[in-house]
């Protein structure tokens, strides 16, 4: 095990916020976006962050995962100051311990579902036959093993976001980010991503971080984080999370809390 994933497993939070700030400018204005934001996101949950357009919510999982710094204040990820990080050694720890999900999927044109999946293992240093099975496995675990050969444009829309899952899974990271995963999918194929992204949290004991102001992944959450003008108004553990259905593992305790 890596030296991050062993910090992680260790009892310290996953990702870890402290004071945190966060402003645009555009002309003579100056807006705020995040105040001050203090979090952790604990290991192996799948957390979720809530709110209104405009409310923060994206750019707080962009400065979580990386893509984006802070004005101030602290981020840690696996133990890991990401501020103190070169844009190099960024891009070394997305690769290699995070998995992201986009609302608009961000699939090659030209490539199979199974290309898309082997696309950023191949840039990871493993063996043509590594890449390979575990695409192959991600794409089964996602329901698309019979679907693996075709195109985007021969997948629907919630087809395309779980090839997007499987690129993700296959990399076997220890962070999930997903920003609006189902918001634009209809009610059946939001329902099996959110289904997905749950048992990917449990399964695997990733710790998945997903934005999103779709009512039906709260009661799939082990957390809940409600954001509201840049600040988290609320932080709660869902019903359906306190009390997991039977043959289902309790979500891993919390530290600090």
């Amino acid at each position: 095990m890596s030296t991050i994933a062993s910090t992680s497993a260790s009892g310290t939070p996953a990702l870890q916020a402290r004071s945190v700030r966060k402003s645009f400018v555009s002309g003579r204005l100056q807006s705020t976006v995040l105040h001050d934001l203090t979090l952790d996101v604990h290991t192996g949950e799948l957390t979720l962050i809530s709110g209104p357009s405009g409310c923060g919510k994206s750019t707080l999982l962009a400065i979580l995962s990386g893509l984006q710094p802070a004005d101030g204040g602290d981020v840690r990820a696996l133990g890991h100051e990401l501020s103190g990080m070169s844009t190099r050694a960024l891009e070394s720890f997305r690769l290699q311990h995070t998995g992201f999900v986009f609302q608009g999927f961000n699939l090659f044109p030209a490539l199979t579902a199974l290309e898309q999946v082997e696309l950023p293992l191949s840039y990871m240093g493993l063996a043509k036959e590594v890449v390979r099975k575990r695409a192959v496995e991600s794409l089964e675990e996602v329901g698309l093993g019979p679907r693996m050969r075709l195109l985007p444009a021969e997948l629907s829309g919630g087809e395309k976001q779980r090839v997007a899952i499987a690129r993700a899974l296959a990399k076997e990271p220890e962070l999930l980010f997903a920003d609006e995963p189902t918001s634009a999918l209809d009610a059946a194929n939001g329902q099996i991503v959110i289904d997905i992204l749950h048992r990917i949290a449990r399964a695997h004991g990733t710790t998945v971080l997903c934005v999103s102001h779709d009512p039906r992944l709260v009661h799939h959450a082990d957390r809940v984080l409600a954001m509201e003008d840049g600040r988290i108004l609320s932080d709660h553990v869902p019903p359906a999370a306190a009390f997991p259905l039977q043959g289902e593992s309790q979500p891993p305790t919390r530290s600090g809390y």
